[in-house]
């Protein structure tokens, strides 16, 4: 009984650790699949902490569907709503747009996103707006 005591302790001071968002300096990479919009694939993306509500970064996401297979390579803007909103130190609501190029097109996107970090470095993300997508996250 001590044991599984000490290693359920042990367990919820990792969590306690977690953080989502820490503001300006914050760096957050994300990896995961594209499943619904201009098509299916893979995603990655990058986010610098500029402020406490402000972070930039890019990404790519590539669409395999029925017509062609395009690339997304963007800059994004995301602002950040946990102090905001008094949440929780390990999850964080985030709006955010994205503005790149599409294949031979200009491309604009907007979502809402979600992270929720487990331990100190890994979470999970969601994002849903003009595509949604899922995945993992890594704090740096």
């Amino acid at each position: 009984m001590k044991k599984l005591l000490l290693t359920l302790g042990l367990f919820a001071g990792v969590l306690s650790y977690a953080q989502a968002w820490t503001g300006a300096g914050d760096q957050k990479a994300q990896a995961g699949i594209n499943v619904w919009g201009f098509g299916t694939g893979p995603t990655a993306s990058y986010d610098y902490g500029l402020s406490n509500l402000i972070s930039v970064g890019g990404g790519a996401n590539v669409y395999f569907n029925e017509d062609d297979d395009n690339p997304f390579v963007f800059g994004r803007v995301g602002f950040h709503l946990q102090e905001a909103l008094a949440l929780p130190s390990e999850f964080d609501i985030y709006p955010g747009v994205n503005v790149g190029v599409a294949g031979r097109n200009f491309g604009l996107g907007v979502y809402l996103g979600a992270r929720y970090f487990f331990t100190e470095n890994w979470g999970a993300f969601v994002e849903a707006g003009n595509n949604g997508s899922f995945g993992v996250s890594y704090s740096f």
